[in-house]
């Protein structure tokens, strides 16, 4: 592995590891008091942008379009509770 190549796997884990907390902590509390609907909007939208510069390059980057599908999931996870619950309690 070169330098190019470990600084991406750390990123990628460091991207991973930092969505996962609060998508867990989220579907299990179902509590969305305290998050931004604009910051998890635009971090979805972030991850599914890096996920088709993935696809895009060549050769095809596996490692970026795992790391943005898994944080794509939660953001999408944590926005749509987060919509669920401003809808229903009429925030």
């Amino acid at each position: 592995m070169n330098w190019f190549e470990i600084t991406g796997t750390a990123a990628a884990v460091c991207m991973v590891f930092g969505y996962l907390p609060q998508a867990i902590a989220t579907i299990r509390t179902r509590n969305t008091d305290g998050i931004a609907l604009p910051t998890f909007l635009l971090m979805g939208l972030g991850s599914l942008l890096f996920v088709i510069q993935g696809f895009l390059s060549t050769p095809m980057n596996l490692p970026l379009i795992i790391t943005n599908c898994i944080t794509l999931v939660c953001s999408a996870t944590v926005f749509g509770i987060k919509m669920h619950n401003d809808h229903f309690h009429k925030r």
